[in-house]
This record gives C-alpha cells, structure tokens and sequence, in this order.
C-alpha cells in the first residue's frame, strides 16, 4: 500500500511544490545564499549565530559551563537566527556554515579567524581549545567521543525521524510514527543500560557527551521535547530520567538553554546573550 494511495515514485525526482509541512517555505533541494546579508559581530570572541533548538542549544550550555569554571576567553555573542525565516540562507551565514544549519561559531580570538559548524564539532573545538570536558587519558577520551558521535548519527532518528512525522508533517502516518517511535524508543534504552553502570554517559564524569546528548533525549525525558514523553512512556527509563533531571539542575544548564529561544510559549527566554548580566531577571 503507498501513501498517498496509488503514489509510485518517478524515474527522476522532481520538487514540484511545497509538502506543506513545518518549514516546507524555506526548504529546497539545492544550497548556497540565497540573498546578500553580512553576519552581526559583537565585543566579544566568541560569535555563536544560533537558536534555541537541541543543536544549538548544545553550543550555549557548553560556553556557560566554560564560563562558569572562569575561563573568561570563553565569553561570547549568542546572535538569532531565526530559521523558519530562512536567516541561514544569508550570504554571511553560508560564510560560516555552507550547510545552512545552526549553530555556527565564528572564533576570532587568534590572528586567524575560525569558522566551525556542526553542533559535534563545536562541542569538540571549545573542549580542545579549553582543556575541559573531555577526558585527557586516551581509552576515556576515545569512549567520550564514541559516545559524541553516537549522538551526530542517533539524533537525526529522534528529530527528522520520530519528531517530524509526530509533531511537524501535515499528515499523521502510522507506518512513519510507528517506525520511528521504536527507533527513539530502543536509542533509550541503550542510553538506559548504559547510565545503569555510569554516573554520565562516557563514565564516571560530565563531559562533551553528556551536553549533547542531554540537548535531545535528556530534554526529551523531560516533556520539553515534542510534547512526547507520554506517548513514549519515557518514566520507564528510570537511569535516563535520573541523568537528565540531575543535568537539568546544573546552573550552567539552566542558562544556556534559554539562550536564543524564540518560542512565544516559553518562559524565560533570552533571545540574544551578550553579556552575563543578560541573566539577571532569572534571580
């Protein structure tokens, strides 16, 4: 049986319009800028140009919890880019990310500019360039990073998978929910049983892997992710729900992920960060 009924692909694939889903406005099957428009640059060196999603939030919990062990090069400019508007497809943007995908970090703090994008790999930058979360001996290091990319390759499952054909596409499809649910589901519980012998996900300590990992599942868990986690039965991954409130609850945590949201039902939120002080209505 296809859907719709009596669909069969073509012999060539051709966008003939919109799909009609969450985002269908801006998506398109070919890269590049699509208009001219030069990035803001602020005070300090870091410049995140972001938003408030599990990806980008990954980038502002990391340079809060730098900040807050006080490494002062750690500071940044947390800049909104406000993706169902197509702010990615700027020419500046593309500058720093040909993919046109938040985040994209700008590091101007040597006499070379750095561009990096890809949630990882800025999560793997900031650790290098500040010897904080990640491990130095070799065996934990390498199981720290397994576990980094496990999420880079798992995520795409939970999000474009089970979160679009639940949440965001126009037309609810059993077979899609359906697949996609045992995928988040069984990507659980190999987090369940891992954090069943483990304080963290890597081991004994909090690390890159943990930040990304919690950005999507631990968030998931929480009913902050898809509204899901009824639908998922998420209580019964007692050491993942565990984790992810004990995550939840580091300061750190609390401040980066409300960096560059925009959602209008949400509570505080901080659309743009430029300074400490920008957390200050949280006291």
């Amino acid at each position: 049986m296809s859907y719709p009924t009596g669909y069969q692909p073509s012999e060539i694939w051709i966008m003939e319009n919109e799909n009609g889903g969450t985002f269908s406005n801006i998506n398109k099957p070919t890269a590049g800028a699509t208009f001219e428009k030069e990035l803001p640059v602020g005070k300090h060196p870091l410049q995140l140009y972001s938003l408030g999603t599990p990806n980008g939030i990954k980038i502002t919990i990391m340079l809060e919890e730098l900040l807050a062990l006080g490494h002062t090069g750690a500071e940044y400019d947390a800049w909104l880019c406000r993706i169902h508007k197509g702010e990615q497809f700027s020419s500046g943007f593309v500058q720093v990310n040909p993919n046109s995908k938040i985040p994209a970090l700008v590091d101007n703090s040597s006499q070379k500019q750095q561009r990096v994008f890809e949630s990882g790999a800025i999560l793997f930058y900031l650790s290098e360039k500040f010897k904080e979360f990640i491990p130095i001996n070799f065996n934990e290091r390498t199981e720290c990073l397994s576990w980094l990319f496990w999420q880079t390759g798992s995520a795409p499952y939970l999000g474009g998978g089970f979160g679009h054909f639940y949440k965001y596409a126009p037309e609810k499809i059993k077979y899609a929910i359906d697949r996609f649910s045992m995928e988040t589901k069984r990507q659980l519980d190999v987090l369940d049983q891992r954090l069943s012998k483990n304080d963290f996900i890597s081991g004994q300590n909090y690390t890159i892997a943990d930040i990304a990992i919690w950005s999507w599942y631990g968030q998931l868990v929480l009913g902050e992710l898809y509204n899901a986690d009824v639908f998922l039965d998420v209580a019964k991954y007692q050491h993942v729900m565990a984790w992810a409130k004990k995550i939840d609850n580091r300061e750190a945590v609390k401040r980066g992920k409300i960096v560059n949201q925009s959602s209008s039902d949400k509570p505080n939120q901080l659309r743009e960060r430029h300074d400490m002080s920008d957390f200050d209505f949280l006291k």
